[in-house]
């Protein structure tokens, strides 16, 4: 490779190299204490912003019950298309939040995105009608697409394969914890006496909330781990070369044609693509009606509220204990996503086949339906442990979202007015989408293991991606080959099923 060719990073450890020497004399105990370090400055910010977002872009699911829907005059399908516009700005994004990502400061640039879409929300407090709704649910799709694959990329640029797992799940989490504590907020600010509606107090405190810690965020995020101030200038190049003892994670600020195409054609794309839109159907429905879906059963608006917090804890439990389990038990994550989206398809079948009148067991379906989400970190995991090349990996996780933002357009078209309140033709829809996502992640596994068994054939020896080490990746490597190879480049790259 050229001189030129070499990214800021590999020039790093090319003009640094007896400081890298040097680095890999840390012991077990300092990493574990580094690491420990790094998550307790990272994890707090990433969760809280998380929740944030989760609570902003669901806000509306919750003023569907607090009377939006009159107050804007909203009219047959118009809730429906006010929930979906909110991923058309989603999908639309996607693509050049992928080109920024690789070309501005990752910290500064996701949390100015924060404090742009907490104005936006304030602004729905000001809502009148159905254009000025879909207006604004567009622009805060258009800021809230960073988050996520932004959030992904962070964790792979910190963090080795063998820890994404947990760390995706530590964030992800935010979105259940937004999830058990919303109704109760939602209804604590339904009860202020004011001449303004509730549902309005409900966007403009939210709103003034995110812009409070988007400044945080602006001030304590660092861009990567060169620039941390929390680490001391000897844990910065640990903490920036720790992740390449597995895998490739500099970040670059070139944008690669070669990755981007080499990203288009490869199987893993088009499955983790495909996955993601049928996971993503129920998501987009039950988001945003499953208010409405209790409240059907013959509940009250607060009793509805209080009982989405067991659904919510449930939603917790999955994330948690799969993120766990992933990294606990070797090549299991893709197993694990399919058993999730099962008991997903379990609950929804509760909830569409149970006659009316029994409406606890249908609850307890409701409950079950959270499964689903509890695959989504884990496959934000497979992307920051099995894409190398940071292009590369950024043009993936940007289709991921454009199947993403598919998924949560049309599964709210699925509920139509005339079902309510049993929604046959959504349910059916939704224990179809649940089936072929167990089955896209499970084909996804299998191409993995296959490719990884040719690599084996080819070199003639065993590489094991779950045993620190079996990697080549020595200074002298990561030099030659410019730190920024994709997983298809390096032979030796092995993926973590």
């Amino acid at each position: 490779m050229e001189k030129g060719e070499l990214d800021t990073a590999s020039q790093i450890v090319t003009e640094s190299k007896g400081e890298f020497e040097d680095s890999t004399l840390i012991t077990a105990a300092e990493e574990k204490a580094l690491v420990r370090k790094i998550d307790r400055n990272l994890m707090p910010l990433l969760l809280i912003s998380y929740m944030l977002q989760f609570f902003d872009k669901t806000t509306l699911g919750y003023t569907a019950i607090l009377g939006i829907q009159a107050d804007t005059h909203l009219k047959g399908t118009d809730y429906s298309w006010v929930s979906s516009i909110f991923y058309f700005g989603y999908l639309i994004a996607s693509y050049p939040a992928s080109l920024a990502f690789v070309k501005f400061p990752l910290g500064k640039f996701l949390a100015v995105c924060v404090l742009l879409w907490a104005v936006i929300l304030i602004c729905h407090g000001a809502a009148m009608n159905f254009g000025g709704l879909m207006a604004l649910r567009f622009l805060l799709g258009v800021f809230e697409s960073t988050i996520s694959p932004g959030f992904s990329l962070i964790t792979g640029l910190w963090y080795k394969p063998s820890e994404h797992a947990s760390r995706h799940g530590l964030w992800f989490a935010g979105n259940t914890t937004a999830s058990i504590f919303g109704g109760l907020i939602a209804y604590g600010i339904s009860h202020i006496n004011s001449s303004i509606s509730a549902w309005r107090w409900l966007f403009i405190i939210f709103g003034l909330i995110t812009f409070v810690w988007g400044i945080v965020l602006f001030i304590f995020l660092p861009d990567s781990p060169l620039n941390a101030r929390f680490l001391t200038p000897d844990q910065r190049t640990y903490a920036h070369r720790r992740p390449q003892q597995e895998a490739h994670s500099f970040k670059t600020t070139e944008w690669k044609k070669d990755q981007f195409l080499e990203a288009l054609r490869d199987p893993k794309t088009w499955l983790l693509f495909f996955y993601t839109i049928c996971s993503n159907i129920p998501n987009g429905g039950f988001t945003s009606f499953s208010g409405i879906i209790v409240k059907g059963f013959g509940f009250d608006t607060f009793t509805t509220l209080l009982l989405g917090m067991p659904g919510s804890a449930f939603g917790l439990f999955y994330v948690l204990s799969s993120t766990y389990l992933a990294h606990r038990f070797k090549y299991s994550r893709c197993i694990l996503i399919a058993v999730l989206q099962l008991i997903a398809l379990a609950g929804c079948a509760m909830v569409f086949a149970l006659p009316t009148p029994n409406k606890w067991a249908r609850l307890g379906g409701i409950w079950l339906f959270p499964a689903y989400a509890g695959g989504m970190p884990l496959s934000f995991s497979i992307i920051a442990s099995d894409v190398a090349g940071y292009t590369k990996k950024t043009t993936v996780l940007a289709i991921m979202f454009i199947g993403y933002c598919v998924g949560n357009i049309v599964g709210p078209q699925l509920f139509f007015a005339h079902e309510a309140p049993r929604y046959g033709s959504a349910f059916e829809g939704i224990l179809v989408c649940l089936a072929l996502s167990a089955a896209f992640i499970l084909a996804l596994r299998q191409y993995m293991d296959w490719d990884n068994k040719r690599r084996d054939r080819e070199q003639g020896v065993h590489i094991d991606p779950e045993v620190k080490g079996s990697e080549r990746s020595t200074e002298e490597h990561l030099v030659e080959t410019g730190l920024d190879e994709t997983d298809w480049m390096n032979r030796q790259f092995r993926y973590h099923l």
